[in-house]
């Protein structure tokens, strides 16, 4: 698709791109307002904690994350109505719903302090929060491996779902299975996986790869 051919919808998946980078930022420098933070055994969501003193700055590093992500897969959901296969178009909406969870959920019940204090919003936080993003982030990523390996156009997508999917796993097993003082280094695999496969979207979206051809 030429340049002078886009449409607004299209110019829109590159906020995909903008969610991911003002994310990677937040992640970066947060922890320069925080004293002692550790990354490597510390969870991303320690920098966002209620009583966290670098509240303030991931709050402004992330203002765009949320925002442009949420809005990109909406464009992308949107592009793809009536279009696709239906396996494609579900995991698209599932995972836009896991947007949509993750981005209101984890505001509205943000850890009360770094860790876990086990109060409610810290439960609500951990186990329902986490186990919904994480239950239609899998279901998601499946329907588009399946969905875009039934057609040579889609096969790229179905690749690109299969490594957030991987990295996802990777990081929910080493979460689990590695020393406690790696622990950030393998939920961030996680974390960023779903942050990047929404700019990859994008990506497709904008380059007009979401509309089939015949």
């Amino acid at each position: 698709m030429n340049a002078h051919k886009k449409k607004l919808i299209h110019w829109l998946g590159l906020l995909g791109i903008v969610s991911l980078a003002s994310y990677a930022a937040a992640v970066l420098f947060a922890p320069l307002a925080y004293p002692g933070y550790d990354w490597k055994s510390q969870a991303v969501s320690d920098l966002s904690a209620a009583s966290a003193p670098s509240l303030p700055l991931w709050n402004q590093l992330s203002s765009l994350y949320g925002l442009c992500g949420i809005v990109c897969i909406m464009a992308v959901c949107l592009a793809v109505q009536g279009r696709l296969s239906k396996l494609l178009r579900a995991g698209l909406y599932i995972f836009a719903a896991m947007n949509w969870v993750s981005g209101v959920g984890y505001v509205m019940f943000p850890l009360s302090e770094s860790g876990f204090a086990g109060g409610f919003q810290d439960i609500i936080h951990v186990y329902v929060v986490t186990a919904f993003v994480v239950i239609l982030s899998i279901v998601s990523l499946a329907l588009i491996i399946a969905g875009g390996l039934r057609k040579k156009q889609f096969v790229s997508l179905a690749i690109w779902a299969a490594v957030a999917l991987a990295l996802m796993f990777i990081g929910a097993i080493g979460v689990n299975a590695a020393p406690k003082e790696y622990f950030g280094v393998f939920e961030r695999l996680s974390v960023f996986a779903a942050t990047g496969f929404n700019a990859v979207l994008g990506i497709f979206l904008f380059r007009g790869r979401l509309e089939p051809k015949f």
